[in-house]
């Protein structure tokens, strides 16, 4: 365990900004999907304005999204 300072130090450049170059969090996308009526991962039955019927499937879609787009990326895998 550390000191204060050097904790705050590890939290001060975690925080600074990435340079230009740097890769960005891609934006999930949960949120470019349309609202179906029904979940984008179980197909359970949602209202019209719902894309998951929890966060559970919603955090799953995430995950599946990801790992795919890693597979993709990275072919040997």
């Amino acid at each position: 365990m550390g000191t204060i300072q050097e904790s705050l130090q590890e939290k001060e450049a975690a925080s600074e900004p990435r340079p230009a170059g740097a890769a960005a969090t891609p934006a999930r996308p949960r949120h470019s999907l349309q609202p179906k009526g029904s979940c984008w991962y179980c197909d359970k039955p949602v209202d019209n304005v719902r894309r998951f019927c929890g966060k559970e499937c919603a955090d799953a879609f995430d995950e599946e999204a990801e790992y795919n787009a890693d597979a993709a990326a990275d072919p040997e895998r």
